[in-house]
């Protein structure tokens, strides 16, 4: 039996061979080395703006944070989840080797721009992005006749728009302000997750953790993936504020109801299934506290960091972890080190949002506290994966 094959049916305790290098052979692989890299070095990135490390930067403050945090991290793992789950749907290569080097180029590119008085250059280079994300999973989808999956070409596209409208406000050349453009961006990636969110939870419930009953409803996915939709358009026509209330709310409701039909409690014995239902669960916390914050009932910052903190951060961990085991053949089961990456990230959400509600004067102690459990959390993801994401399959297949 090949030591690669015993590996994996002894449970991976066997390394692969490490004589290849295999991080281009996938899109998963470098981008969420990139991603975790990234987000565990943006607290030390944060302090240097403040410090004054970076005088010439063109973003700076929070248009920085959130430019980055949406575009920079997010993007990144949306695409190494899109160049490798497009792949399996359609039975044809999305970007590795030369073009997915050139991809990752182009991200990094983004990320060294914004900080240096290159505006415009910034501009174009992170549009540009998501539009060559785009032509790397259109032609595979197009080839195969996937039509199911044309709308995330569609949603890339309003992505580099929404990112290209907040540069162009940022230099003053669109007369509009900057903040639509990083809201649309969260919309859209909030579609994303609510769609992936909804196609594998339910699925990882049922094939991970026996006895499970999750059950999908089609009138209540109608409504929640319709309520984002809703939420997005809200968002972009500026709706006034009982309107955005008003969506929020319904949306909360159908997303609620849609977590209440995957049998969350049956989960918790099983981590790389729960930290998916916890995450989903901050998706609906998110809403809710948009509602509140439209009507000026809470600081509308603390609605943002249950979706950027809680949803994005927790679902996406969860989604590297799961998917980067699975595609390198290792054993379905999450170990110390991926549990504590979890509860890390989860307690930065808990921290980032409930903290300021329930001791307003100590904001800052809840930002720094927040921000340090967050870094952990990718560092730690950055510094376990770096042997998996590097080397071959266990099963020394491709990919």
């Amino acid at each position: 039996m090949p030591k690669a094959v015993h590996a994996a049916r002894s449970g991976g305790r066997e390394r692969a061979p490490a004589t290849r290098l295999a991080l281009w052979e996938l899109g998963f692989r470098p981008f969420y080395l990139l991603a975790s890299g990234f987000a565990a070095l943006s607290i030390a990135l944060w302090v240097a703006q403040y410090a004054g490390v970076l005088p010439g930067a063109y973003l700076r403050g929070p248009a920085w944070h959130g430019h980055e945090m949406i575009y920079g991290y997010a993007v990144a793992v949306i695409t190494g989840f899109l160049f490798t789950a497009v792949r399996n749907w359609t039975g044809r290569p999305t970007p590795t080797g030369g073009w997915l080097m050139a991809a990752c180029a182009l991200w990094l590119a983004g990320r060294l721009l914004v900080v240096t008085p290159y505006g415009l250059l910034a501009a174009l280079v992170n549009a540009a992005f998501p539009l060559a994300v785009a032509v790397g999973i259109a032609l595979p989808l197009v080839q195969s006749g996937n039509r199911r999956n044309y709308f995330f070409v569609g949603l890339l596209v309003v992505l580099a728009l929404a990112d290209l409208a907040f540069h162009l406000s940022m230099l003053g050349v669109l007369d509009i302000p900057a903040r639509p453009g990083l809201q649309a961006g969260l919309d859209v990636i909030l579609f994303v997750m609510a769609v992936m969110g909804g196609r594998v939870i339910p699925m990882f419930t049922n094939n991970g953790v026996p006895g499970a009953q999750a059950r999908r409803s089609a009138l209540v996915e109608r409504v929640a993936l319709g309520s984002v939709l809703a939420l997005l358009v809200a968002d972009v026509l500026a709706a006034p504020a009982p309107v955005l209330a008003l969506v929020a709310l319904v949306c909360a409701v159908a997303h609620g109801i849609r977590l209440a039909l995957w049998d969350s409690r049956r989960t918790l014995a099983t981590p790389l299934v729960w930290i998916l239902h916890a995450a989903y669960a901050w998706i609906v916390i998110h809403l809710v506290l948009r509602a509140l914050a439209a009507l000026g009932w809470v600081a509308d910052a603390l609605a943002v960091h249950a979706l950027t903190v809680g949803a994005i951060g927790a679902l996406t961990l969860g989604m590297m972890t799961r998917t980067a085991r699975g595609h390198s053949a290792r054993p379905l089961v999450a170990d110390r080190a991926e549990v504590a990456c979890y509860a890390l990230v989860l307690l930065a959400a808990a921290v980032r949002v409930f903290g300021p509600l329930l001791a307003p004067g100590e904001y800052l102690a809840s930002i720094a506290v927040s921000g340090v459990l967050w870094s952990a959390a990718f560092a730690l993801y950055f510094v376990r994966y770096w042997p998996i994401l590097t080397r071959p399959r266990l099963d020394g297949r491709p990919g």
